[in-house]
């Protein structure tokens, strides 16, 4: 369960101008599977850092009922300086976990060989990509946030990557961001549609897709 009260998050933009994220936002989310639905632009992805804690609300207050990820491949946390073995002890100590054991699974499954002792900037974007989901998938989360599922690596990778992450959520639940309608549908059972500073909830998933579409052919 998370819960949002008078929930307000807005950004100053050029010439003045303010983007509405939320606005005195009041809501309750499920532990279901929910699929995040909205326009580009809209704060989808704002959404879920406020859930994750990431970012803090301008007014309000998140409660977070369960242990809930940060988003899944969110490398925002990671020291340029430090080497990808000192990221994860790092991260490992934060969320109170064995830190050699959650080394050791990052290790085995991202699959970085000597370079997961080389400094996180001499990473490439696809080598990061993969510390950050395995990091994500080491730790155990009551509520997984998904922002765009990560297609990392080769075929033999990504399956690796779709088996875990599926054993993940046979004991968890999610909110995922996404613009693919079949990765939601494979997914998520219910949806929130984030509209002008609003999140409407849909007791479907297929009642949020078809009021998101319709919302799009508004204008």
């Amino acid at each position: 369960m998370i819960k949002l009260e008078n929930v307000s998050k807005s950004y100053r933009l050029k010439q003045g101008r303010e983007k509405i994220i939320v606005k005195n936002l009041t809501l309750e989310l499920p532990k279901r599977n929910i699929a995040v639905l909205g326009r580009n632009g809209m704060g989808k992805s704002t959404l879920l850092r406020l859930i994750a804690g990431i970012e803090d609300p301008d007014r309000g207050k998140i409660t977070r009922a369960k242990n809930t990820s940060w988003p899944i491949g969110f490398r925002g946390s990671f020291h340029g300086e430090l080497t990808g073995l000192e990221n994860v002890r790092f991260v490992a100590r934060i969320y109170g976990q064995n830190t050699e054991d959650i080394v050791e699974q990052v290790q085995n499954f991202a699959e970085l060989g000597p370079f997961f002792q080389e400094p996180y900037r001499t990473y490439s974007s696809g080598m990061g990509a993969r510390l950050a989901f395995g990091l994500s998938m080491a730790i155990n989360f009551d509520i997984y946030l998904i922002d765009e599922l990560m297609s990392v690596g080769d075929a033999r990778f990504q399956q690796k990557s779709k088996e875990m992450f599926n054993d993940k959520l046979a004991n968890s639940s999610i909110i995922m961001v996404s613009h693919s309608m079949a990765a939601l549908r494979e997914y998520c059972d219910c949806g929130i549609i984030l509209y002008n500073g609003n999140l409407l909830y849909f007791d479907t998933l297929e009642e949020a897709i078809s009021a998101h579409e319709e919302m799009n052919s508004w204008d």
